[in-house]
């Protein structure tokens, strides 16, 4: 397992630092903010990285794809992070492409992985249904109806769901004492009858959606995978979803030091900057004692996915860590920043109040600190 990237895969955060700094910087995404756009993102700029090759990264090239691994993704996720770019690629690609392309069937994969890769179709997860990220806890239901299935329930928290070409939602198809078992996933059409899509905003001001589904009928072609089997599947997405999102946190984090760096040069009090205070120059050291840490850990969860030698426990385990830690420093960060720049750090004018929003949101998506270190240690414990 290495923690570096590659020279290729350096390459590759070169060209996505350099494309979203021109094409989808700070100043664009409070810009979409202000514009209302549905999508929460800048369409062209989507199509722009989606020939640069990105949507094809972590597929196989019999599908399409570059075969370049979860590895691949780091450094866009970071850049993503570093430029608070907003774009589909975690909902679409992450999370709902890998499990297409899991589950999917060759049709449904000649249908949707391909458009999905193509950037021609969007999809969105539908997966959670509580304030909090529990993804074993799917009450929303699948019932057999001759040859298909009517579902009934909602869902909340629907990451790039409005707009969106098809959900893929998760559904109980039969009820037994392991929550895990009896979870099925079914791909939605977005102009399904019974189904009703709203928007949910949230603080960092991205596409997040409320999905409710009354008596919607699907023929069995809607099913993939085998009925109650999906959970190992969507865990392994789940996870792919946990260390990109802990990429994305780590390049927030790093910027975000950054920016208090500067102001620590260039805020003068007392005739002096401030950064010559020792105290603060002890509270920034601290910060960069936990971004080197952080960033060990999303380099190893990323490497984790790519492993197929590493046992599953383990992989999990590397997972919940690097969300865990991604998270939580940059939590720590944002705080730190907003304190450091004192009243401006809040205000709308400064972008250190954007990044402290969307690190709070990030934090909390697929698993908040609380949920990876009970996941954790539930893992690390689990009998042989």
């Amino acid at each position: 397992m290495t923690l570096l990237y590659s020279e290729e895969q350096r390459l590759l955060a070169d060209s996505a630092r350099e494309f979203l700094a021109a094409r989808s910087p700070v100043a664009r995404q409070r810009a979409l903010r202000d514009e209302h756009r549905a999508p929460g993102f800048d369409t062209q700029v989507w199509q722009d990285a989606v020939a640069l090759g990105w949507s094809a990264i972590p597929f196989p090239e019999s599908l399409g794809g570059l075969d370049f691994g979860c590895m691949g993704l780091g450094p866009i996720f970071e850049s993503i992070g570093q430029n608070l770019s907003a774009t589909p690629l975690l909902s679409s690609v992450v999370l709902s492409g890998s499990l297409m392309h899991v589950l999917g069937n060759a049709q449904q994969q000649d249908v949707w992985l391909s458009s999905v890769i193509s950037g021609e179709r969007r999809l969105a997860l539908a997966l959670e249904e509580r304030p909090r990220h529990s993804p074993q806890c799917v009450n929303l239901t699948a019932q057999a109806d001759g040859d298909g299935y009517v579902l009934d329930g909602h869902k909340y928290f629907v990451v790039d769901g409005v707009g969106a070409d098809a959900y893929l939602v998760a559904a109980r198809t039969a009820h037994t004492s392991i929550p895990e078992q009896g979870i099925s996933l079914f791909l939605v059409p977005a102009n399904a009858p019974g189904l009703t899509v709203s928007a949910l905003p949230l603080i960092d001001s991205r596409n997040h959606a409320q999905v409710r589904l009354e008596q919607v009928r699907l023929g069995a072609d809607a099913l993939l995978g085998d009925p109650g089997a999906a959970w190992p599947a969507l865990n392994t997405a789940l996870d792919r979803g946990r260390v990109c999102l802990a990429a994305e946190l780590l390049g927030m984090a790093e910027k975000l030091f950054e920016m208090t760096l500067d102001y620590l040069k260039t805020r003068v009090q007392f005739d002096v900057a401030i950064g010559s205070f020792q105290s603060l120059q002890h509270r920034a050291a601290q910060l960069y004692v936990e971004l080197s840490l952080a960033r060990s850990a999303v380099m190893a969860g990323l490497a984790a996915l790519d492993d197929p030698a590493l046992a599953e426990g383990e992989r999990q385990r590397l997972a919940s860590l690097a969300k865990w830690k991604a998270g939580s420093m940059a939590v720590r960060v944002a705080n730190e920043a907003v304190q450091m720049h004192g009243g401006i750090g809040v205000t709308d004018e400064l972008d250190v109040g954007l990044f402290l929003k969307r690190i709070r949101v990030a934090q909390a998506c697929l698993g908040d600190a609380d949920f990876h270190c009970e996941r954790y240690a539930s893992l690390a414990f689990a009998p042989a």
